[in-house]
């Protein structure tokens, strides 16, 4: 079983690019802090690279900004290049399956869409209900 579930900041504004198929493809590194860091450093971060595919990409890039909370479901990818100098490199990515975006509203310039709340004078006609008269 390969899942992984994190929940942390971006560190810097996702980028959005297009495969040569015309597939969206968004990329950016979470901060993630560890629940119980070293007695002498305090917490301690760890930063990993995410990938996001297709329509989701394109919700990242329009919402998610440098510092926004969001939430990554996926999974873990290892693969490897030869880099121009020669060498190779490996590289190691969390390609997400879903991303929650986690930032309040007020906290960000995007327009992330918000639910709609109902208005005070809604709530005030609201009449009790005896729990005798429920269904169930």
């Amino acid at each position: 079983m390969n899942k992984v579930i994190l929940v942390g900041n971006l560190t810097r504004d996702p980028e959005l690019s297009t495969t040569n198929g015309g597939v969206s493809v968004c990329r950016f590194s979470l901060a993630v802090q560890r629940r119980f860091g070293s007695s002498d450093n305090g917490p301690q971060t760890d930063f990993f690279n995410i990938v996001v595919w297709r329509g989701q990409a394109e919700n990242c890039h329009k919402y998610l900004k440098k510092g926004s909370k969001c939430g990554v479901v996926g999974r873990i990818q290892n693969s490897s290049y030869e880099a121009s100098d020669g060498t190779k490199r490996h590289t190691t990515d969390i390609v997400a399956d879903e991303v929650e975006f986690l930032s309040s509203k007020s906290s960000s310039d995007g327009d992330m869409p918000s639910r709609p709340s109902a208005p005070a004078s809604d709530t005030a006609e609201l009449e009790p209900i005896d729990d005798d008269s429920l269904p169930f």
